[in-house]
């Protein structure tokens, strides 16, 4: 079940995951307007590889002038038993929109908390900056077991 849609019927009901019990997915198929702390996870499929998400909308404020920071960002990770599901890492990645924080290290605690929840073999976190003062920032984090 990849859909923001909350429900299939117009209620505050939940979509039925196809998906087994003993994991906990309370993001996905709730209506949630706020930033979250932390990335979900599923089950991942056999036969998954590689998985790769990209946005070009990840904000924050410089800590030093407090002016907002445009990035694009690229998190690719090989999966071992797990996969970060997608509408909690869009509200994880909200959750730096008005956070103080170099680009460096947006890096890693984004590759940390996906290493962290999905405990992937490895993540690279690729974040680019937009240009300001005409210099493009680019770095990378990489975690692995």
């Amino acid at each position: 079940m990849t859909s923001d849609s909350n429900t299939d019927d117009g209620t505050d009901t939940p979509v039925e995951s196809s998906y087994p019990t003993g994991f906990n997915l309370s993001i996905l198929g709730s209506t949630v307007r706020h930033p979250v702390d932390h990335v979900e996870w599923f089950p991942a499929p056999d036969g998954c590889t590689s998985v790769r998400f990209s946005t070009d909308e990840l904000m924050s404020m410089c800590p030093v002038t407090s002016q907002p920071d445009i990035s694009s960002v690229v998190i690719e990770y090989i999966p071992d038993q797990r996969c970060v599901e997608s509408k909690s890492l869009k509200l994880f990645l909200w959750s730096f929109r008005d956070r103080a924080v170099f680009a460096e290290a947006l890096a890693v605690q984004i590759a940390d908390e996906i290493f962290a929840s999905a405990e992937p073999h490895r993540v690279t976190v690729t974040l680019t900056q937009r240009p300001r003062g005409g210099i493009e920032l680019q770095t990378v984090s990489e975690r692995s077991r």
